[in-house]
């Protein structure tokens, strides 16, 4: 059974990018977001055991839909995907529940561990 992913980024370029960057054998149902809000309703619909969430998007950003994920008590993973690198933003993140925290562009050398070290990938 595939492991449903959401990739959440109001960029469709920063979405494609980080489509690549994932294994290409790695068994997984892909849904997109293009603001926080579809990145809950994906999530509530049952689509996002894993999610890769920027934290820069209109109408809801990322440090809201972690928010809203910690104030619900909803539990799915969550990889922060991020252009905006300063030690505070990580922080905050973690904070929220974030698992961990990548700089964008996303490559495959970064993602790759995380998705071992949490056993999401073999």
């Amino acid at each position: 059974m595939s492991l449903p992913i959401v990739i959440a980024d109001d960029s469709l370029l920063a979405r494609k990018l980080l489509t690549k960057a994932l294994p290409e054998d790695w068994d997984v149902d892909i849904s997109y977001a293009s603001n926080g809000r579809e990145a809950l309703a994906l999530y509530r619909a049952g689509r996002a055991s894993v999610m890769f969430l920027d934290l820069t998007m209109p109408d809801m950003t990322g440090f809201q839909v972690l928010e809203a994920l910690q104030h619900e008590d909803l539990n799915t993973f969550v990889i922060v995907v991020s252009a905006d690198v300063q030690p505070l933003a990580e922080e905050r993140v973690r904070r929220l529940g974030a698992a961990a925290f990548v700089a964008k562009p996303v490559t495959p050398e970064a993602l790759l561990p995380i998705l071992r070290e949490y056993g999401l990938y073999a």
